[in-house]
């Protein structure tokens, strides 16, 4: 069954679920990517490997994490053009996270690297602290920060209500930009990944809603008769 909703689901949000959500994703990303990459570039899967630490009662909770992420290298010398990241929940929530995070765009932007973050996660705080103003709200965005232009943000934007946007994914900077459907992309790795007979649509989502959004997604969960 495919997803129900028209955009992202936030059902995906669960502890138990994001992790392959992610490893999926960004498998999708890179199939969907990978054909629309002329021969000066070669696209590659990488990761990220970190510790967080969360007390309780009179012991500390230990926990590894491996995040995922794609990175776009000239062929001829290896030179990192492009990174595309996915933000997780606990890049979000927890400082260990947030530190591992942020590293990875760091060290992208010292190599002179053209940077692309997908934040498709409501909870926590945003990984970007430009300003939202004049802007209209959003609960998902696409950020790209160009290596010609680092001090600008290029941000596409939606709502839980709505469908994922296309956006642009810079290459070198004599080179067309290449463009990736994210819905398209979101569907295709729900489907792969059979993600709607691991979901329970009758509970409430594993996290917070606003008013109008929690009773959007009863309205459509009832309509598509999962609740």
């Amino acid at each position: 069954m495919p997803c129900p909703l028209p955009g992202m689901d936030p059902y995906l949000e669960a502890d138990k679920l994001w992790p392959a959500f992610q490893h999926q994703m960004i498998a999708c990303l890179y199939q969907v990517l990978l054909p629309g990459l002329v021969d000066r570039y070669r696209a590659r899967i990488n990761q990220r490997s970190y510790l967080t630490e969360q007390p309780l009662f009179t012991s500390i909770i230990r926990e590894q994490h491996l995040e995922e992420f794609i990175e776009v290298r000239q062929r001829s010398d290896n030179r990192l053009v492009t990174l595309i990241d996915m933000v997780s929940p606990i890049n979000k929530t927890r400082s260990q996270g947030r530190s591992a995070y942020l590293e990875s765009r760091k060290q992208a932007r010292s190599q002179n690297a053209s940077v692309v973050e997908i934040d498709l996660v409501l909870q926590g705080q945003p990984m970007l602290d430009y300003s939202r103003e004049g802007l209209p709200e959003w609960d998902f965005a696409i950020t790209v920060t160009r290596c010609t232009q680092p001090e600008r943000y290029e941000i596409y934007t939606t709502t839980l209500q709505k469908r994922l946007p296309r956006f642009k994914i810079p290459l070198a900077s004599d080179d067309r930009d290449t463009v990736l459907d994210l819905q398209a992309t979101f569907s295709r790795c729900y489907d792969q990944a059979n993600f709607s007979a691991q979901i329970d649509y009758k509970i409430d989502p594993p996290l917070k809603l606003k008013d109008t959004d929690r009773k959007w997604l009863g309205d459509a969960l009832r309509l598509q008769k999962l609740r």
